[in-house]
């Protein structure tokens, strides 16, 4: 570790715990944003704002060296209500730093100080803050702004807290998969709808949708290899009117969860959810149409940054707290894009025995603070080092 951070935890612990208490949703993320754009100014980088919308680059130059590296951290929050009764618990309705982006946001603040106050690197540093990571698609609107054409990296990082990671290790990171992709379907199903006590004069969507349903879970088990990881969720069910018990109604919804970690595999979940809404439908005498968002695909890590990921966090940790391998988890993440952009690697540090991200009684653990940052330092360090 490093005896700066030690020294500045307080003052860390002050920021992070101030952004918990007032977070931003989506590109909403104008308070957040003016403090990281301020402390940036204040250690010294050349501060761009307004990219992606809300999305902040500090820029740092030491030597003359043309080696280049970013470093990235979401910023925004989660549309649920805190139930963690912690003194700087959210101050807003319905909102809440349910995922540790307040966190994230603390670590690269805390690596960024640190890296401009020893400034013993030999290279161009961009620390990437960005927003609308919740499925809005922040990355996208960054790289849209020409993020890697203004600032060019030889490689770009991410990193965020896992609570409950595999085998209690502190420090994961590995090449390949290691996140999967997510798309959100929607299948309307359009039948005829009509008296209850007259099923024959109609096409009843609720059984039509049923069948879909059941026939949706044969793409998993019959379609996809059993070594290949995937999912096909439907979590909601849509139909008919609240209190209606005699209406056979026009038409059904359901909303589905779609993960894979493969991009072949991801094709073809895809595809066979299309033919198996048209082909049930039709069977029925009804119609489907399917609409699709794909929210982002596979986080695949780079060889080479992930290996150089994992020497850093060494340098830092030990080789125990950083396994070389380990099951990629079924999260999604919209770092994938950049990945898809510029080679990297996604990191997590090991939030401890909590609850999971996108609880309502999560809480990012502050013990990473210091951990983070000093991650980033001699990551950024070893990449950039002056030979």
């Amino acid at each position: 570790m490093y005896q700066e951070l030690d020294d500045w935890f307080d003052d860390l612990k002050k920021i992070r715990h101030d952004l918990h208490a007032h977070p931003e949703i989506g590109f909403d993320t104008v308070r957040t944003s003016d403090i990281v754009a301020r402390y940036l100014t204040e250690w010294g980088y050349d501060v761009h704002r307004g990219i992606g919308k809300t999305g902040v680059v500090g820029q740092l130059k030491c030597g003359s060296g043309t080696k280049t590296i970013g470093l990235r951290a979401d910023m925004d929050a989660l549309p649920m209500q805190e139930v963690t009764g912690l003194s700087y618990a959210s101050t807003i309705p319905g909102s809440s730093h349910s995922c540790g982006h307040d966190g994230n946001t603390t670590m690269l603040l805390a690596g960024a100080r640190l890296l401009a106050k020893r400034k013993n690197f030999n290279g161009t540093l961009n620390v990437i803050f960005q927003p609308a990571e919740e499925g809005q698609g922040g990355s996208v609107a960054m790289i849209k702004d020409r993020l890697f054409e203004r600032f060019p990296c030889d490689y770009v990082f991410a990193l965020h807290s896992m609570p409950n990671a595999e085998n209690n290790k502190l420090f994961y990171v590995q090449p390949g998969a290691v996140l999967s992709s997510s798309d959100r379907i929607t299948i309307t199903i359009k039948g005829c709808g009509g008296h209850g006590a007259e099923p024959q004069n109609t096409v009843d969507p609720v059984l039509v949708g049923s069948a879909v349903v059941q026939a949706l879970q044969s793409i998993v088990s019959r379609n996809t290899a059993p070594k290949e990881r995937a999912v096909v969720t439907v979590a909601s069910f849509l139909a008919g009117r609240e209190g209606s018990y005699n209406i056979i109604p026009e038409t059904a919804r359901l909303l589905l969860s779609v993960r894979s970690m493969d991009n072949v595999v991801r094709t073809m979940i895809l595809q066979n959810i299309q033919r198996i809404a048209t082909d049930v439908c039709r069977a029925f005498g009804a119609e489907a149409e399917v609409e699709h968002h794909a929210v982002a695909p596979a986080v695949i890590n780079d060889a080479f940054a992930a290996n150089l990921a994992r020497e850093a966090a060494i340098s830092v940790f030990s080789e125990e707290d950083c396994p070389a391998s380990f099951q990629p988890y079924m999260n999604s993440e919209d770092f994938a894009y950049m990945l898809e952009a510029c080679p990297g690697a996604y990191a997590m540090l090991n939030n401890g025995k909590t609850p999971n991200c996108h609880q309502p009684d999560y809480d990012f653990n502050d013990d990473l603070i210091l951990r983070g940052g000093a991650y980033w330092t001699a990551l950024t360090e070893r990449y950039l080092e002056d030979k």
